[in-house]
């Protein structure tokens, strides 16, 4: 039973993003009940993912001003 949650707990850790390092220490600690840091691990992982989407945003927002900047000056032609 504990085999199949720690298989369970790593698929999602990949599905997750998370590399082999955090994973391991995931495991470690789950091992250890420790569910406390674990969840704080996953918690700090989870605003790492968060601060690249919203950067990713960002470039995402300066291409849609160049294309609309670029729409505009073309109906303006």
């Amino acid at each position: 039973m504990k085999k199949e949650i720690i298989e369970e707990l790593i698929m999602n850790l990949k599905d997750a993003g998370c590399d082999e390092e955090l994973i391991i220490q995931c495991i470690k600690k789950y091992n250890n009940d420790d569910l406390k840091m674990l969840i704080k691990s996953l918690q700090c992982h989870r605003c790492c993912l968060l601060d690249k989407l919203h950067e990713e945003q960002k470039k995402i927002d300066c291409l849609d001003y160049l294309i609309y900047s670029l729409k505009k000056k073309m109906e303006e032609e």
